[in-house]
């Protein structure tokens, strides 16, 4: 609880120093400095985050690609499958016929 008190009483302080600073001209221009410098900081903080998200962005938007490829390929695989083995089932039915009709005749 002192903590947070010595805490309190410090940001109070801090915004009551600044106040007075500011009255002042050389105050005032020191404070100007220090307030273009943050906003630059924040600026390449911010425009460092959007350049990272893009990137992901990208990486997503391949990973994406990559798996609908993928998919399409393996769906293509199993259709040329499924064909062969209709065709290889129609062709074992026919020989089956064949065979049963020259063992019938």
């Amino acid at each position: 609880m002192k903590n947070a008190l010595w805490f309190l009483l410090g940001i109070a302080g801090g915004f009551v120093a600044a106040h007075l600073v500011n009255k002042d001209p050389r105050g005032h221009e020191v404070l100007a400095e220090v307030d273009a410098r943050i906003s630059e900081f924040t600026d390449r903080i911010g425009d460092a985050y959007r350049a990272q998200e893009a990137k992901i962005e990208g990486l997503v938007a391949d990973a994406k690609g990559a798996a609908s490829h993928v998919v399409d390929a393996a769906q293509n695989a199993a259709s040329a499958t499924a064909d062969d083995l209709a065709d290889a089932a129609a062709e074992a039915v026919e020989a089956s016929k064949d065979a049963a009709a020259k063992l019938t005749d």
